[in-house]
């Protein structure tokens, strides 16, 4: 997977599962055009993100948004989260060490949460908020929704970046 994106400014750390082929070929969270993630952090925000990516990445730092991981490798085919095997999690009692300042955690979907559960633990959140979220990749799920029901269920998000 990818570096985590945070600094010492970061209060929300977004946890996905991992990234998608088209994702991984691109070298870029959420490179998916289709991924609802850009979307959603846009209405978040109430500002358009920069098209390119290095800039994308900075204005979610300005807003305090930081992104990882749950898993650091696995085997899969495709980019279905169901078909990921043999998982080995990020270090993040390493980046909550070096962050404390992260005081809430989303969960961008099922597979995120259950790896993070099954790998790491909850217990190492320590008094840290979390939360599961909708899904925001494109590929229909168990629990489908539509773009403004997911940017509904993410406005925690912005409660948590206005508290």
């Amino acid at each position: 997977s990818f570096a985590p994106v945070v600094n010492e400014a970061t209060k929300v750390l977004i946890i996905g599962s991992m990234p998608s082929v088209q994702s991984l070929s691109k070298q870029q969270y959420y490179g998916n055009p289709r991924n609802h993630f850009w979307p959603i952090m846009e209405a978040l925000t109430a500002e358009t993100a920069p098209v390119d990516y290095t800039e994308r990445i900075a204005w979610l730092l300005k807003h305090k948004i930081g992104l990882w991981d749950a898993v650091a490798s696995c085997e899969r085919e495709g980019s279905l989260d169901a078909n990921i095997q043999q998982e080995e999690p990020n270090d993040f009692a390493k980046l909550f060490a070096q962050y404390p300042q992260i005081t809430h955690i989303v969960f961008n979907g099922t597979k995120a949460e259950s790896v993070f559960r099954r790998k790491v633990g909850l217990t190492l959140l320590d008094d840290r908020k979390y939360e599961r979220l909708p899904s925001t990749s494109p590929i229909p799920g168990r629990y489908i929704k539509t773009l403004p029901q997911k940017i509904e269920a993410w406005q925690i998000v912005k409660e948590w970046l206005n508290e």
